[in-house]
């Protein structure tokens, strides 16, 4: 099973657009969090699911997600806000 561990840059979401994800720096919306990651698999791929808490926008927030290896160098997800929005994402690994 192929490790998901490193920087990820999100490429895709379907809830919010180019400038929401590019909002702080490319690649990074403007949710900040601390997060808790259980590796697991899915249908044979690398998969993390997680819960985090943090902020937005100095708000509390907090949330759970999943995050599977669909591709060498791609990932698939879904975070989900608790009590608010949820979208579906796509991350590449970060290139700085």
């Amino acid at each position: 099973m192929t490790s998901l561990t490193g920087r990820w840059r999100i490429v895709e979401m379907e809830a919010w657009g180019r400038n929401a994800i590019d909002l702080v720096e490319p690649g990074f919306i403007a949710v900040r969090g601390w997060m808790d990651c259980r590796s697991t698999e899915r249908d044979g791929h690398a998969a993390v699911e997680f819960s985090w808490d943090g902020e937005d926008e100095g708000d509390q927030v907090s949330g759970r997600g999943v995050a599977v290896r669909v591709e060498d160098a791609t990932i698939e997800g879904h975070i989900f806000i608790h009590l608010g929005e949820d979208s579906r994402f796509r991350a590449v690994p970060y290139a700085q």
